[in-house]
C-alpha cells in the first residue's frame, strides 16, 4: 500500500525555507486562483516547482456548494492550469461565495438542506466534466450554524461526498472549530463522516474570540497558529480507522514561523499518523 505523505501549503513567505527543505516535504499544495492569470514568469516557476516535487492545485473560489450553477470560465481556467503544471490532483471548497451577481468574498456554509447538497452533486459533476478529473472537497469552517439547516455537518456532508463519488478533504481544525462552536464532541464529529472517502487532510491553527456581549467563546479558524494538540488527536484518530493513505498539508497564511518550527509541525503530523496506524 501507498505510504502516507506530508507537506505544506506553497507560500511565498515560506518559499526560501520550502525550497531549501524539499528532501522533508511529500507535497506542496499551491492556491490555484493566484495563478489563473500568473504571469509567464510565475507559470516558469511553477511548473520548475512541479518538477522537483509532487503538486496539487487548491480552489478557492468556485462556491460548488450553491444551488447556482458554477461559473465554467473559473472551471476552465482550473482545467489549463492542471495541464500546464501536471498537477496530481485539485481540490475546491463546500462553500458559496456569490448570489445574485454578488461576489460576497468569503467562503461562506450554506444551509444544510438537501437542496443544497444536490446543488453542490450537481456543480462537482459540472466541474469534473470540464476540468476532466473529479475534485477532492473540503469541508469548511463557520462561526456559526447555518441558518434554515435540516442536516447536521456529517449529515450533509456524506450526502455529497456520496452522491457525487468524490473523495473528502478532511480539514480537521474545520472539523474541530464547528464541533466546539456547535457544542459537539470532534471525535464523535469525526467517526461520523464517511473516513474510507478521505483522500488528503488540512492541518492548521486558530484562536478564541469572545462573542457580542461577552456571553462565550468561539474558536475561528485563521491559519495564523500553530495546530494545537486536539488537531493532531483527531489525525491519529483518523488514522486508526481510515486505512487508505492520506496526504496530509499543513496551511499557514501569516504570522509566519521560523522554518524551524514549521518542519517541527510537520514532524508532528507524521508522528500522529504513525501513532494512529499503530493503534
Amino acid at each position: 500500500m501507498a505510504a502516507d505523505r506530508v507537506g505544506l501549503g506553497w507560500r511565498g513567505e515560506l518559499a526560501a525555507g520550502i525550497l531549501s527543505n524539499l528532501a522533508q516535504i511529500d507535497v506542496l499544495e499551491v492556491i490555484a486562483d493566484d495563478y489563473y492569470r500568473a504571469s509567464r514568469a510565475g507559470m516558469d516557476a511553477l511548473c520548475s516547482l512541479a518538477r522537483q516535487v509532487p503538486v496539487s492545485l487548491h480552489g478557492v473560489g468556485m462556491g460548488l456548494a450553491s444551488t447556482i450553477p458554477a461559473e465554467p470560465r473559473r472551471l476552465h481556467a482550473m482545467a489549463r492550469l492542471i495541464k500546464t503544471v501536471q498537477a496530481e490532483s485539485w481540490s475546491e471548497h463546500l462553500s458559496f461565495v456569490r448570489a445574485g451577481g454578488i461576489e460576497i468574498g468569503h467562503l461562506a456554509a450554506p444551509p444544510r438542506t438537501p437542496a443544497s447538497a444536490a446543488g453542490a452533486v450537481a456543480n462537482i459533476a459540472l466541474a469534473s466534466r470540464i476540468v476532466g478529473s473529479a475534485p477532492l472537497m473540503e469541508n469548511i469552517a463557520t462561526l456559526v450554524e447555518p441558518p434554515a439547516s435540516t442536516l447536521d455537518e456529517a449529515e450533509w456532508l456524506a450526502q455529497i461526498i456520496e452522491g457525487a463519488r468524490v473523495p473528502l478533504l478532511l480539514d480537521l481544525h474545520n472539523l474541530y472549530a464547528n464541533a466546539v462552536n456547535g457544542g459537539q464532541d470532534p471525535q464523535a464529529l469525526l467517526l461520523r463522516l464517511p473516513l474510507a472517502t478521505v483522500g488528503a487532510v488540512h492541518l492548521s491553527g486558530g484562536h478564541w474570540i469572545d462573542e457580542p456581549g461577552g456571553t462565550g467563546r468561539r474558536l475561528l479558524d485563521d491559519h495564523l497558529h500553530d495546530v494545537p494538540p486536539e488537531v493532531f488527536e483527531l489525525l491519529a484518530l483518523l488514522a486508526r480507522h481510515a486505512p487508505q493513505p492520506l496526504t496530509v498539508i499543513l496551511e499557514r497564511d501569516g504570522n509566519y514561523p521560523t522554518f524551524d518550527h514549521v518542519l517541527e509541525q510537520l514532524a508532528l503530523a507524521r508522528a500522529a499518523l504513525r501513532a494512529g496506524r499503530a493503534a
